[in-house]
């Protein structure tokens, strides 16, 4: 079988190949990691950037609410990209602990989950954007820092965090609360950046506002 070479920015990830190695200049590292207490349960991600030189640039951390491990690395890698994006880093290497998601997204597994899949390509598309990627397994003592960012918020949450109160179906009041998340404009519609909590069918309102995190 011919393998098809991976292009500059990415385009040979998700393809059945490896990933595109990093770039021979600089690249910004971000560790992520994702927990869930109870798998679905109380879950949240951590993220640490360094900048090519080593030195800590961002530690990033969130309650995500009721879901798996699985789905809280997934939302820990979106976050990582979109830190990168919205500060304008053109060459990124993730590192993470989950040998599921590194596979995934490099295209030796098969994403089966529903509960993945979108979020899957959400992130495939996002590292298209991207002059160099790459994505690797580490053991997870090289992933500790963001480890235990993910489990401060978890700590921090007591499983109501601030800044996600997404409303429980059927409250009396949730129609008339309003919760404040994050999107990307992509392909014609809206992708949140952060899990919703909503029932099938539910109706909402969107007021949006452009602007750079």
């Amino acid at each position: 079988m011919t393998k098809r070479s991976p292009s500059s920015r990415g385009s040979g990830l998700f393809e059945g190949a490896p990933p595109a190695s990093p770039a021979r200049g600089p690249s910004y590292t971000a560790n992520i990691d994702g927990a869930a207490r109870g798998n679905p349960g109380p879950a949240s991600y951590g993220v640490v950037v360094r900048d090519p030189s080593g030195l800590v640039v961002a530690r990033l951390k969130k309650y995500v609410g009721q879901c798996t491990n699985n789905v809280a690395e997934y939302y820990g890698l979106i976050a990582a990209l979109d830190y990168a994006q919205s500060h304008g880093i053109r060459a990124l290497r993730i590192e993470s602990d989950s040998e599921l998601l590194v596979k995934q997204m490099r295209g030796q597994y098969k994403v089966k989950s529903a509960d993945l899949r979108p979020l899957f390509e959400q992130a495939r598309k996002m590292c298209g954007d991207f002059q160099s990627f790459a994505i690797e397994h580490v053991v997870r003592e090289r992933n500790r820092e963001a480890d235990e960012l993910a489990n401060q918020a978890l700590d921090e949450s007591s499983a109501s965090p601030a800044g996600f109160a997404a409303p429980k179906s059927g409250t009396r009041n949730a129609k008339n609360e309003a919760h404040r998340i994050r999107a990307r404009y992509s392909g014609g519609a809206l992708h949140p950046l952060e899990p919703l909590d909503l029932s099938e069918g539910s109706d909402v309102e969107l007021t949006i506002h452009f602007r750079r995190w």
